[in-house]
């Protein structure tokens, strides 16, 4: 499967974790996503753009705090300014209308979707932390190098430090996708897909549904 094969795609809130019985008797951690609000905005087709691609919008915002020529971009496509804009490839963009909304129905219940989101935020971070290197030895003869990172590099040569070299340093805030989630539950009513598992991000964050790329 291509990369942008008809994918379908929604912009969501993550609500939060919850958990669900299955068929077995057994609970399954789902996270609860909040797709409602979902519009297309663009529609981009092969031979006028050399792609084929949609664009959503997710979320009402006060009218007043758009830009003029957001504001014509949203009044072309016949709907109310969105707060998120995303662009998404798909081989079926063709099938979309500006202006046409979309719901949780985009992802029937049990198929395998991809998340993408942004990962929380840790901060400032060590190197056993950021990137779990092993500690020192606790014990005499030991002092104050416990959490150090140890050597570098060379001196003479190369006189630098190498690009890519694991250190300290801000940690998450990362785009993260997760994926082949299965949906366990999809609520057209409520605009609330259930997943299977965790996505990336805070409660509250934006993340992009898509349909899963790679399969099982």
């Amino acid at each position: 499967m291509s990369q942008k094969a008809n994918r379908s795609a929604l912009l969501g809130r993550k609500l939060g974790m919850s958990q669900v019985w299955d068929e077995n008797g057994y609970f399954v951690p789902v996270t609860l996503l909040d797709v409602s609000t979902n519009v297309v905005t663009m529609v981009k087709d092969g031979e006028k753009d050399g792609y084929t691609a949609i664009q959503l919008g997710y979320g009402q915002i006060d009218p007043t705090k758009v830009t003029k020529p957001l504001a014509g971009h949203f009044a072309k496509a016949g709907v109310t300014p969105r707060r998120h804009l995303v662009e998404v490839r798909t081989e079926n963009a063709a099938d979309y209308t500006p202006g046409q909304e979309l719901t949780a129905e985009q992802f029937d219940e049990g198929v395998q979707v991809d998340v993408t989101g942004t990962s929380k935020g840790k901060g400032f971070a060590g190197t056993i932390k950021r990137w779990g290197f092993k500690s020192y030895r606790r014990t005499h003869g030991s002092h104050k190098n416990e959490r150090r990172p140890g050597s570098v590099g060379a001196c003479a040569t190369p006189s630098r430090i190498l690009k890519g070299k694991h250190m300290a340093g801000r940690m998450g805030h990362d785009t993260s996708t997760a994926l082949n989630l299965t949906v366990v539950s999809s609520d057209v009513e409520s605009g609330i897909i259930a997943v299977k598992g965790a996505v990336p991000g805070p409660k509250g964050g934006i993340v992009l549904i898509r349909s899963a790329v790679k399969g099982a």
